[in-house]
Formats: C-alpha cells, structure tokens, sequence
C-alpha cells in the first residue's frame, strides 16, 4: 500500500539537489525587494500571485526561459543579510519537511552584484543553514545541512570558484562538495575541465549537472571528468530501449551498465524535469523504472519556489505514480544517504535512523 502524503511527511528523508536561489519563500522575495527597491520589476507584489507567476515559469517547456525566473531571486541575494536570511529560511523550511540531511548548493557568483566579496557570499550562507538549523532544533526538527559551491558553465570563472570552494572547505568543513551548473547545451563539462581536475585533485566531491542535449555524450562527459553523482541524469532512457515503467525492465546499452554497475547516483527532480519538458508527464519519468532496475537514484527539488514544490510532496508525487512500497520509498531515502558527501560517521548515523524509521510500523 502506498504511503499517504502524512505518512511521508512524517518519515526522515534525503535531499541531493536543492538549489539555493531557487527555494526562496515568495513573502521572502517581496520582502527582500522592498528593501533594496526592487519591488517595481516584480511581475506583482502578491505573494498567491507571486508564486503561480514563478510556477507559470517553469511551465513553460523551456529550460532557459525557466532559467530566466531566476533574476527576481538573485537580485535580492546580493547582501549578507539576505543571503543569511534565505539560507536560515531554507534550512529550516527543509527540517520542518521532515528533511533529515540535506546538501544544498548555490553559485558564489552570482551573488556579487553588490561588491561582496566571494568569500564573504559563502560565510552569510553557511552561517545562515547554522541560523536555521539551530531554529529547527528549537522546535524539535533535526536537519544536517551541507554545502556544494556551483560555478556557472557559461561562465569563465570555474577554476576560480573551484578554488574558493577548496579554500572555503579548510574553515568550514560542511562544504563538501563542487558542481557546474546552469545552461548545459554548448557548455559541456569538459569545457570546465581545469575547475573539475583541480577539485578532483584537492578531493573535493564533484557532481555535474547532465540533463539536455547532447544526452548521453553529456552524461558520459561528465563522468570522464570526475563526476560521483549525475544531476538529473534523465536523458540515460536514451541508452535503453523496451522500457516497462513499471517493472522497470529494459534492455541497457553500454552507459545505462556502466552507471547501473558502478551504482552512480542520479540525482532525480521528476516535477522540474516534467515542466522543463525534459519528460512527457510523471508516470513517463525514468525515477521509477531506474529504481526497480537497481539503479541508485533519489528524488530532488532542485528549485522549491519556481516548481512550488516540497520534498514531501515530491516523494509522495512519485510513490504514487508507480506505486511505490514502503520498501521503495525507504530506498529512495537510503540511496540518497548513501551517496551523501558528508563523513562516513554522519552517513553510518543518519542510515540507521533511516532504516528504523521506514521499518514496518
């Protein structure tokens, strides 16, 4: 029997992929504007309105126009007030979600608009999740938050950003990891070769964003260059045919294998891949079939605000979709702690809290 909306929401869950400026509470976003005049370049000032506006966005079939709504969030970043404010909202917005580990990740430079400092962008946001975690503690919510640093792809700065994410690791050990983000078709990975070998040689965690064209050539880039995790990863249906959606059997070529062997997780955000048009609809999204075929893969937000999404939300949206057990739903949650960047000792800790939680009640 599926588990109903409360029962997931009741449950500890694992958070891969969350973006940042992507999560913001709409009354945060008007806020934020009021106080640094931007107000008249909303598209409303309601938040009910505010939101369905964000949501309209990323309906739109159109990675880049949903991109596009992005310039709203990041234009109230660009303080450490604000970046504090958003990454403490964020924190605690996941705990009370019942989010039991999170890894949350933003790009450093797309908050210096108003001359802060690289550097100064990641000490507001890290002490922003310890801000929220400390408040969801209060009210009885344990969350473990953790940090991966994103450099633009259609930028020149990875080799930059990658090194502030290396130098900010020695004084802030929940930064964990790096990953280059953004528009993907043109900018492949090894565009960014520099910035993944230097993160690669300083063991920071990499996971890169592969979910456009060119397909699997972009997944299997990715891969070439140091990737641990994939983000998203959908396009890999094109390395397999005769998919049954439900039962999850297919026949794999050569990349499906080599991810399915090597248990690389996909980082999966089915209803942002549904309204970028990357998937016809939910009951078509790989999430299921990869999850009976052995895959490791987990379910994401990536962006909370644009998708109007929750975590809970997300997880019962799919267990619905293709019925998932209990079991199943355990497994999205433990493959996400498995594949977390954190410490063997936090992820060894937060596992066994996992799997007495989803046993049988």
């Amino acid at each position: 029997m599926t588990l109903s909306l409360s029962e997931v929401r009741a449950l500890p869950k694992v958070l891969l992929h969350d973006h940042l400026d992507g999560g913001l509470r709409p009354q945060t976003v008007l806020e934020l504007a009021d106080e640094i005049g931007w107000t008249p370049r909303l598209p409303t000032t309601d938040v009910v309105e505010l939101q369905r506006w964000f949501t309209r966005g990323a309906e739109t079939k159109d990675l880049l126009q949903y991109l596009a709504t992005f310039e709203h969030t990041i234009a109230v970043m660009q303080n450490p007030a604000a970046l504090q404010r958003v990454a403490a909202e964020a924190a605690f917005d996941l705990a009370v979600d019942g989010v039991r580990y999170a890894e949350v990740r933003f790009a450093p430079e797309l908050h210096v608009a108003g001359g802060l400092a690289l550097e100064a962008v990641v000490e507001a946001v890290q002490a922003g999740f310890r801000q929220g975690t400390a408040d969801a503690a209060g009210l009885g919510f344990s969350i473990t938050v953790k940090t991966i640093i994103c450099a633009m792809r259609t930028e020149r700065r990875s080799l930059e950003i990658a090194q502030l994410a290396v130098r900010m690791r020695a004084v802030d050990t929940d930064i964990v990891a790096f990953d280059i983000a953004g528009a993907e078709t043109g900018w492949p990975p090894s565009m960014h070769a520099e910035a993944l070998a230097y993160a690669r040689q300083h063991l920071l965690h990499l996971t890169v964003h592969a979910s456009e064209p060119p397909d699997l050539e972009l997944i299997a880039d990715g891969l070439f260059h140091g990737a641990e995790r994939i983000g998203h990863g959908i396009r890999l249906l094109a390395d397999m045919t005769d998919v049954n959606f439900m039962t999850g059997e297919a026949t794999m070529g050569p990349l499906a294998k080599h991810i399915l062997e090597r248990q690389i997780l996909l980082e999966m955000a089915p209803t942002c891949n549904v309204q970028i048009g990357a998937v016809q609809s939910l009951d078509r999204h790989p999430v299921g079939p990869f999850l009976r075929a052995g895959f490791k893969v987990n379910v994401n937000t990536d962006n909370r605000l644009m998708s109007n999404v929750s975590v809970s939300g997300e997880v019962h949206a799919v267990a619905q979709a293709f019925r998932l057990t209990r079991q199943e739903v355990a497994r999205l949650a433990l493959n996400g702690i498995d594949s977390a960047f954190c410490g063997w000792n936090e992820r060894q800790e937060i596992r066994r809290e996992l799997v007495l939680a989803y046993s049988e009640p």
